[in-house]
């Protein structure tokens, strides 16, 4: 299994209010801002996650709105996610859900470590960005189902050095 350490990302209830904190509070630049999920180049993510989402479909609101628990994910990404989810299952990792295509289109898998911290791995975005692309779709169509703006989807295309 191949994974790399990318972030730890931390689960907040008012996106604007928490990037305003690390931006202009603790000076922390943004890095990549996806409305809500924001990168800061410390290598953070703070992320709002909305009922809907897959995390809070399966684990319930409380562990991420809940004041007196920790809420963060570790998050690590590979170019073979079907690998990882071989090997997890071959280790009976316990899986918060198998692997999943997010809204904007990367694919994830969650699960937990043996203390139940909650840990993602997910494709590049790299991966899933040329994904999208090899699919037929212009870097603009990519960049409106991704998030991701153009000029990064042409970057990671390889369309512009």
């Amino acid at each position: 299994m191949d994974l790399k350490n990318c972030s730890t990302a931390i689960f907040v209830r008012d996106i604007e209010r928490s990037k305003t904190f690390y931006r202009d509070v603790l000076g922390i630049p943004v890095s990549l801002d996806f409305g809500k999920n924001v990168i800061l180049a410390c290598g953070l993510t703070l992320w709002e996650i909305n009922d809907s989402h897959i995390i809070t479909a399966t684990l319930g609101t409380d562990g991420i709105r809940n004041e007196t628990v920790n809420r963060f994910e570790l998050y690590f990404e590979t170019e073979d996610m079907d690998g990882v989810s071989r090997a997890l299952e071959d280790h009976g990792v316990t899986l918060v859900h198998g692997i999943h295509e997010e809204p904007w289109g990367q694919r994830t898998i969650r699960f937990f470590d043996p203390d139940r911290h909650l840990i993602e791995a997910g494709e590049s975005m790299k991966q899933f960005v040329t994904r999208f692309y090899r699919q037929g779709m212009t870097p603009e169509e990519v960049a409106h189902r991704t998030s991701v703006p153009v000029e990064e989807v042409k970057r990671l295309v390889g369309e512009v050095s």
